[in-house]
């Protein structure tokens, strides 16, 4: 099992699959080959099909179950390369609509931040529709501040984007950057280098218990109200799903549902 994992963290590695993905992998193909080993089970579709029911008994979601269900056809496709082909559809993902800020809790939020360095990032999460690991690995010379652009790159996917930059934020970026290299990160931890994912969720999560808003916002909601505002501005789907750097415009037109006005002007014949 050590030798099967061993190689499939090399294979991963080859075919340049992003760190999250290589650990999530590696996570569900170890569980696999335990629990075949356990139960005495060889590798084929039976176990695959009996490993993913335990997982849907245990009340897993179907994002996760369809995560292990990706990492072992990639065991079975590329690693053990048996010739077995792993016939099974994904699990129906609940369809959640995306939870959405006002203008007016996104302000809030903000001005509950009293870190400066944090605040611009929480400000530049919503302005720009970025994720945050996007936020936390932009360098200096990611910014266009005098064309109002910012350069995403090596995305979600490993894909580059454009996304637009608020002439709100431009005297504060230029002040953030000064004495700057342009391969510097626009946002270094206290000890240099780069600042973690976590430290932003944290700060953003104590910035908004502060607000008392009700929501059950994380950061990733300032990129779904980057969206929806966009789309209640009048903003074309297809520009929108540019500047999210979405590759199937269905998962941009899930938006499309939140802002519906035509959905918003119906009353309630309460």
């Amino acid at each position: 099992m050590d030798d099967l994992l061993v190689s499939t963290s090399r294979i991963l590695r080859l075919r340049n699959y992003s760190p999250k993905t290589c650990k999530a992998y590696q996570h569900y193909i170890g569980e696999y080959l335990n629990f075949c080993a356990s139960n005495g089970l060889p590798y084929n579709q039976k176990s695959v099909e009996d490993y993913l029911l335990e997982k849907e008994a245990s009340k897993k979601s179907p994002q996760t179950i369809n995560l292990a269900l990706n990492a072992v056809k990639f065991l079975f496709n590329e690693v053990l390369k048996t010739g077995i082909i792993i016939n099974l559809k994904f699990a129906k993902r609940n369809k959640k609509l995306p939870i959405v800020l006002t203008h007016g809790e996104i302000k809030r939020i903000i001005a509950a931040t009293d870190n400066t360095k944090y605040r611009l990032m929480i400000s530049l999460g919503y302005a720009c529709g970025l994720r945050v690991s996007e936020v936390v690995s932009l360098r200096v010379g990611d910014l266009g501040i005098d064309e109002l652009v910012v350069h995403i790159k090596g995305a979600k996917g490993k894909k580059d984007r454009i996304s637009i930059l608020p002439e709100k934020l431009q005297n504060d970026l230029r002040n953030l950057i000064a004495g700057k290299t342009g391969t510097e990160f626009l946002f270094s931890s206290n000890r240099g280098g780069k600042l973690t994912t976590t430290s932003l969720q944290k700060m953003f999560q104590k910035s908004f218990v502060r607000t008392e808003i009700t929501k059950p916002a994380t950061f990733h909601s300032l990129r779904h109200s980057f969206a929806t505002h966009l789309l209640e501005n009048g903003t074309d789907v297809r520009y929108v799903q540019e500047l999210l750097g979405h590759a199937n415009i269905r998962t941009t037109q899930l938006y499309t549902h939140v802002t519906n006005p035509k959905l918003k002007n119906i009353k309630s014949p309460f």
